[in-house]
């Protein structure tokens, strides 16, 4: 599976998929022209994340009249960015409203094809990994992570489909996130999110942000396609900010 500008084979849905759009509070319909334009290229849109700049209330909204103007679902997650005021539930609530589904433990199938998904958490990979030993405060850092991936997985194993995608905001695996400094690696993903993931034929592709210079495309150990889908990766490898993927 890899972007493609064809038209999807028989069976599949097209996905497009964009992260990073860090919507501020003095934006003028910053996407809505982009939404329409991936409304006519893909059945479903994903987004990876950091939506707004700050999770204002402001910012929230801007964004949702924007989604109004897709004619196909959206489904995505928060981003840390999306937390930084202290209110996500009040800026998903808002997205909500504008029709995106906001997900969390909940999954979703759109066309026979499940959506699961969480923001994530950092926490490292490989030998990098935080382990939870020590003070209390590692304990409870690594915990938010753990349960991250806890949530992933519930929701994967609540689709009853052949295939599926996962939605993040933080990387499941290093791979994508050549580019970026390799001593940010561990705050810019977990591999506890990537182990929830192959435990399931059924997921066919993962799409996250946050990593604004890494690298497009990787793989899970189980060989399940991973695409890093900041717009900041995805304009300079493809021509425009999103992916499209048939899944």
């Amino acid at each position: 599976m890899s972007d493609v500008d064809a038209a999807p084979a028989n069976g599949t849905i097209r996905l497009a998929a964009i992260g990073d759009l860090h919507v501020t509070e003095t934006a003028n319909a910053p996407y809505r022209a982009l939404f329409e334009e991936m409304s006519n290229k893909a059945d479903v849109i994903a987004l990876c994340g950091d939506l707004t700049n700050f999770g204002k209330t402001k910012e929230a909204e801007i964004l949702a009249e924007d989604i109004r103007a897709a004619s196909v679902p959206v489904i995505g997650v928060l981003g840390n960015h999306d937390h930084e005021c202290g209110q996500p539930e009040h800026v998903a609530e808002i997205l909500r409203h504008a029709g995106m589904t906001v997900l969390e433990e909940q999954a979703i199938v759109v066309k026979g094809v499940g959506f699961a998904g969480v923001k994530g958490f950092i926490g490292g990979f490989a030998r990098g990994e935080l382990a939870p030993f020590g003070e209390r405060e590692i304990k409870a850092f690594v915990d938010i992570a753990v349960n991250e991936a806890r949530k992933l997985e519930n929701g994967l194993r609540s689709l009853r489909t052949e295939r599926s995608v996962a939605i993040l905001h933080y990387a499941p695996i290093a791979e994508t996130l050549e580019g970026e400094p390799a001593e940010i690696f561990p705050y810019l993903g977990s591999a506890r999110l990537a182990d929830a993931i192959d435990r399931f034929d059924h997921v066919k592709a993962v799409v996250h942000g946050h990593a604004h210079h890494g690298k497009f495309e990787g793989r899970t150990r189980g060989g399940i396609p991973v695409y890093n889908c900041a717009q900041f990766v995805v304009r300079p490898a493809l021509g425009r900010p999103y992916a499209l993927l048939d899944v």
